[in-house]
């Protein structure tokens, strides 16, 4: 692959943006052999992606042929790209990967599914569509993991309720959580296998309960990384990747 589609493939721009790039010397490749970061001019250069680091304008990149992107997502932030009242998530993304090309007409990494402005947490985001399509499928059954804050205390009750399923007002047929742990007297850890809009606060609200916080932060057997702060990003790993296994 030549340097310039390599650039191109990965966010920075139409060829002829990534050929100038690499022409005025803000691309380097890293050598493994000498250990050492290398300037190169020549845009036809023709080399081997993967596992390639690179670093254009100064910043340091590593190839990816397909995007998969855990992101943090802060409260106030809303999973669109024409947001209404508060900014867009794909705001807190560099502009390589808003950018990477797609045969769709939407460019980048696009959220897999959505949650609320006002939900935080664990958000995955992609530019593989048969990723986002099985992640997002209520077939597919990934487990999803909320933490819960309640304005009223809990009891059990209210926990096997949930358990046993509540009808919500736009479908007769009950809804369950796959699992419900009460953490404290307002606080549980809901886990669902679909998506329903509004979700979690409508089956609250079923119980006679109301959510007051709302955090996401499990998926299949991945977790929100502790040392992940909010509106922060990384790439998702071949071990993260493994982890995101449907539900049994």
């Amino acid at each position: 692959m030549q340097l310039q589609d390599m650039l191109y493939s990965q966010g920075f721009g139409i060829r002829r943006v990534c050929s100038g790039l690499v022409q005025q010397g803000w691309v380097e490749l890293w050598n493994p052999e000498s250990k050492a970061w290398e300037q190169v001019l020549d845009s036809t250069l023709d080399i081997e992606p993967e596992g390639l680091r690179f670093k254009v304008q100064g910043v340091e990149w590593e190839y990816h042929a397909l995007g998969y992107v855990l992101l943090h997502k802060p409260a106030g932030t809303e999973c669109s790209q024409k947001p209404s009242a508060h900014p867009s998530i794909y705001s807190l993304l560099p502009a390589p990967l808003r950018l990477r090309p797609n045969k769709g007409a939407i460019q980048g990494v696009q959220a897999v599914g959505r949650l609320d402005q006002d939900t935080t947490g664990l958000l995955l985001l992609s530019d593989d569509g048969q990723f986002i399509h099985r992640m997002s499928s209520p077939k597919k059954h990934v487990a999803k993991v909320y933490r819960v804050t309640c304005k009223h205390p809990l009891d059990a009750s209210q926990v096997q309720r949930l358990l046993d399923g509540v009808v919500l007002d736009d479908d007769p047929k009950p809804v369950k959580a796959a699992a419900c742990e009460q953490v404290d007297e307002h606080v549980l850890d809901l886990t669902l296998t679909e998506g329903k809009y509004h979700q979690v606060k409508r089956m609250l609200a079923a119980v006679g309960n109301r959510v007051e916080g709302l955090h996401r932060w499990k998926m299949g057997e991945l977790e929100l990384p502790a040392d992940l702060a909010p509106g922060q990003w990384r790439w998702l790993t071949a071990e993260d990747l493994a982890k995101l296994k449907p539900a049994k």
